[in-house]
């Protein structure tokens, strides 16, 4: 019988395929197989998906107020306190100095150029709640969104995710200027500004006592902090008697990091929900029975908040884009001049090495690969932010990007540190690391550039 040499050939030609697609990685790729003509109709659709999530997330984030409008004005009646008497509501109203001195901001790059020139040359009166209701009828304060009638009355507010995690850059003037998206507002005076509200019953009903004491709870919390769990357990105030609000946290530089918030809740996304149902007050849907513990979560067992269904739902369509946007975002680049860069460079050394940092702030991402929870007892400080959380147990290890950009109010969750060099201290007695001052100080420098 013949020998069916075209078989070995074949199988030659075939041994010496998979060699070239096995072979060094240092090889280049064929042309074709990286150009645009090899594109398939799966690979541009991806690309559309996100382009269209981008915009839609960023638009969610910025303007989306899920519907909560019904419950800031329509309950609440916040708006009537940012009219005042004079235009039809309650009290003094709110002006546009007022409301910048209480941390709100205004996007710039939303004004008319004549407007902006106007407030460059003090031309606008800061001082009449009426320029601040045309400043919501621009939609330009950021995360405050007005709902006018049709005689162009404002008949209500509802907010955005941008109320808390955005900023501006201060351009124009302080407050004033383009916007930040995913940085943490620590000028907002979150309490201050529900507390401005002439009906604060439901959340004197659910907490079981009476306005004066919800307004005292409020305007405890300060600048740069909210609470996000005295709707749920009720306790308004740590056992040394400070504010249970906790400093807002950045939305940005988030991708790649497992969980969200202080005390790890759960991840972006759902953290996204949580919020936007029960701390915003929007209609949607959310679904967490851990919450459904009478003992641990009176109030959210009493609100029914652990399980929310409303229809229409507002928010759930829109949880996808949101996410993808916020893990879009980068966190920024500290500012020229602001740390000592030999100094940084020498303190990278200290934290990967002696001073034990990256072990689980883990480079490029600054925490943990995956489970990046510590107890309370293995960094040093109570558990009372943690025992709050369905946990019980821990706190994340908080990314450190973009460090400069949330310095305002302190660090950690509380803001018991006040700068950098208190941190190092803290856990250079905490580890017994044995620092010297100059490497402490070369550490701070490193923290500040990242």
């Amino acid at each position: 019988m013949r020998p069916h040499w075209w078989k070995f050939v074949a199988v030659a030609v075939l041994l010496g395929a998979v060699a070239g697609f096995t072979g060094s990685r240092d090889e280049p790729i064929p042309a074709a197989a990286s150009s645009d003509k090899a594109r398939s109709a799966w690979d541009n659709r991806v690309d559309r998906s996100s382009i269209e999530m981008l915009a839609d997330g960023r638009r969610i984030f910025r303007d989306d107020t899920f519907g909560s409008e019904d419950f800031w004005g329509g309950t609440l009646r916040l708006h009537e306190a940012i009219l005042g008497e004079k235009l039809g509501g309650v009290g003094p109203g709110l002006s546009p100095k007022q409301a910048l001195a209480a941390g709100l901001k205004v996007d710039a790059n939303r004004l008319p150029r004549s407007v902006v020139e106007a407030i460059q040359a003090r031309k606008v009166d800061l001082d009449d709640p009426a320029t601040t209701v045309e400043l919501l009828r621009a939609d330009v304060v950021l995360g405050v969104h007005g709902v006018f009638d049709a005689k162009k009355q404002l008949v209500s507010v509802g907010i955005a995710c941008a109320f808390c995690h955005s900023t501006v850059d201060d351009r124009i003037t302080q407050g004033i200027g383009s916007r930040l998206d995913g940085w943490p507002n620590r000028d907002l005076n979150v309490g201050a500004v529900v507390a401005m509200a002439p009906n604060l019953a439901p959340f004197a009903d659910l907490l079981g006592v009476d306005e004066d004491t919800v307004r005292k709870v409020l305007n405890s919390w300060g600048p740069g902090r909210y609470d996000a769990e005295l709707n749920h357990d009720g306790k308004a105030f740590r056992p040394d008697g400070a504010t249970g609000a906790t400093l807002l946290p950045a939305a940005f530089g988030l991708a790649g990091v497992n969980l969200h918030t202080y005390t790890g809740w759960g991840s972006v996304t759902h953290w996204n929900a949580y919020v936007a149902n029960t701390q915003m007050h929007g209609k949607g849907t959310f679904y967490d029975p851990r919450l459904n513990d009478p003992e641990r979560f009176p109030l959210a067992v009493k609100s029914g908040d652990w399980n929310t269904r409303n229809n229409p739902d507002l928010i759930t369509s829109k949880l996808a884009a949101l996410h993808y946007y916020q893990l879009s975002i980068p966190a920024p680049q500290p500012p020229a001049g602001s740390f000592h860069r030999d100094m940084a460079t020498l303190g990278k050394v200290v934290f990967e090495g002696k001073g034990r940092c990256a072990t689980c702030h883990v480079p490029p991402l600054f925490t943990e690969p995956g489970w990046n929870m510590h107890t309370a007892e293995e960094i040093g400080i109570d558990d009372f932010q943690a025992s709050r959380s369905p946990e019980k147990t821990y706190y994340r290890t908080t990314p450190l990007k973009g460090l400069f950009a949330r310095e305002k109010g302190g660090f950690y969750h509380d803001g018991r540190f006040a700068t950098y060099g208190d941190v190092v201290d803290h856990y250079d007695q905490q580890f017994n690391l044995g620092l010297s001052a100059d490497e402490k100080a070369e550490l701070v420098e490193y923290l500040k550039s990242l």
